[in-house]
């Protein structure tokens, strides 16, 4: 059997495998948001995602609020968020 790198690289890219990631990066999202610290609201109001093209779509989840590299460093939170959406929990 052979495989066809084309059609594996195209399905990977295409709307349906896209919608997929989308849904999964707004579960890591609204996971994130409801872990985050509450101080003030800033960061939770500000974990948005995305979605960019490489070799593959992949899903881009960010916290953009001024304090975010503080916030990450002492509780993890995205990475939790992120580990915990890959265990159905």
């Amino acid at each position: 059997m052979e495989f066809q790198n084309g059609y594996f690289e195209s399905l990977l890219r295409s709307a349906p495998v896209r919608a997929v990631v989308d849904e999964a990066t707004e579960r890591v999202a609204a996971k994130a948001r409801s872990t985050a610290p509450e101080d003030g609201g800033d960061y939770k109001r500000k974990i948005a995602t995305g979605g960019k093209m490489q070799k593959r779509y992949v899903g881009v989840v960010t916290a953009s609020a001024r304090h975010s590299m503080k916030v990450e460093a002492r509780t993890g939170n995205l990475a939790r968020a992120v580990r915990s959406s890959g265990r159905g929990r």
